[in-house]
């Protein structure tokens, strides 16, 4: 076992993706690809990554942003109190750290949305401090490698095994080792299906491979059954513009903007009329349209989304809700990847 790191590493330099994030590995950079990798695949990541930095280039400018702006520039990532911590952490650095962020692990994971995985990551790639970073891709590895069956989620096994990856770590070369154990993760010990052992360098060591266990590890506490909930949607246009209405400032989807709608129920047309107008909203006449079902899959909550479509005579926006015609849509408004689905079908009907 003591050849890991140096197999691991020649692996690395030979087969790892040019990323931009690699490419120029400043604290600012290395941060907010991490921020935006959670739950999110690299492919899917870049271009959000590109177009943020070249909107908000510094810290500063990401703390003196706009909220509006940034939630439009994160739209379609999900899970939005990462950006909400991502400007809180900005504010605090521009205050505590004159807006560049301290080369320190444990300053790193005091600020808002930074864990110990990327608090670690920041400290070893960018300003090579000898620190872990064990996110799911390191546990996999090192639970196949060493074909330890325990469970990756209890806090105590993950300390012993964030243990056994620094036994392994060249001081010298903390960032790369983290990163190759990440990408090898992510290439070739490949979760959810069969391992590339292959084309693994360190395949001769692997116990799991040996054992023919690979598949089986590692071993996670079972996700718990997400809550079901029915939504009704109801896209309600006037005048080549459509009706939005902001979420509450705490809670799910915190202060985004979505199409009028009720959780928690499945209404009829005549109840959703009923509703509209307790809003306020004169629908006198109007002709409600069903829309088609969507399904939308949060962490622990899956929407199961139906309603109406409908067009309203010229009035006033009710309280909380805006009139927005396409460009606003487009270009001003963060209308949540939940309703996908709604948007590209207004998209359509504003022209």
């Amino acid at each position: 076992m003591e050849n890991i790191a140096p197999a691991l590493l020649d692996w690395f330099y030979a087969n790892r993706r040019i990323l931009p994030f690699r490419e120029d590995p400043t604290p600012y950079h290395v941060w907010l690809s991490e921020i935006m990798l959670q739950q999110t695949r690299v492919s899917a990541a870049l271009p959000y990554y590109e177009r943020f930095l070249a909107a908000l280039p510094d810290i500063p400018a990401l703390a003196g942003c706009e909220e509006e702006k940034l939630h439009k520039l994160w739209e379609g990532l999900g899970y939005y109190s990462r950006v909400r911590n991502l400007q809180k952490a900005a504010k605090i650095v521009c205050t505590q750290y004159g807006g560049q962020l301290p080369a320190d692990y444990n300053a790193l994971l005091a600020l808002p949305g930074i864990g110990e995985y990327t608090a670690g990551a920041i400290a070893s790639i960018s300003f090579g401090l000898p620190v872990p970073a064990v996110d799911g891709n390191v546990l996999r590895v090192f639970a196949r490698l060493y074909n330890d069956p325990r469970l990756v989620t209890d806090p105590q096994v993950k300390r012993e095994f964030t243990a056994r990856v620094m036994e392994h770590q060249p001081p010298a070369k903390a960032g790369d080792y983290n990163q190759a154990l990440m990408e090898l993760g992510a290439l070739v010990c490949l979760p959810n299906g069969a391992p590339l052992c292959e084309q693994c360098p360190l395949g001769t060591l692997c116990r799991a491979r040996a054992a023919g266990t690979a598949l089986s590890l590692p071993q996670k506490t079972p996700p718990k059954a997400r809550r079901i909930t029915p939504v009704t949607v109801v896209l309600v246009l006037n005048e080549g513009r459509v009706l939005l209405q902001q979420r509450p400032a705490k809670g799910l989807l915190a202060g985004l903007w979505q199409p009028v709608l009720w959780e928690d129920t499945t209404l009829t047309a005549a109840e959703t009329a009923a509703r509209l107008a307790a809003l306020g909203l004169d629908c006198t006449g109007a002709h409600f349209t069903p829309l088609p079902a969507a399904k939308h899959i949060f962490t622990h909550i899956e929407w199961h989304q139906s309603g109406y479509f409908l067009t309203v005579p010229e009035q006033p926006a009710p309280a909380g809700c805006v009139w927005a015609g396409k460009e606003q849509l487009e270009a001003a408004y963060t209308l949540p990847g939940a309703f996908k689905v709604y948007k590209k079908l207004l998209l359509t009907k504003l022209l």
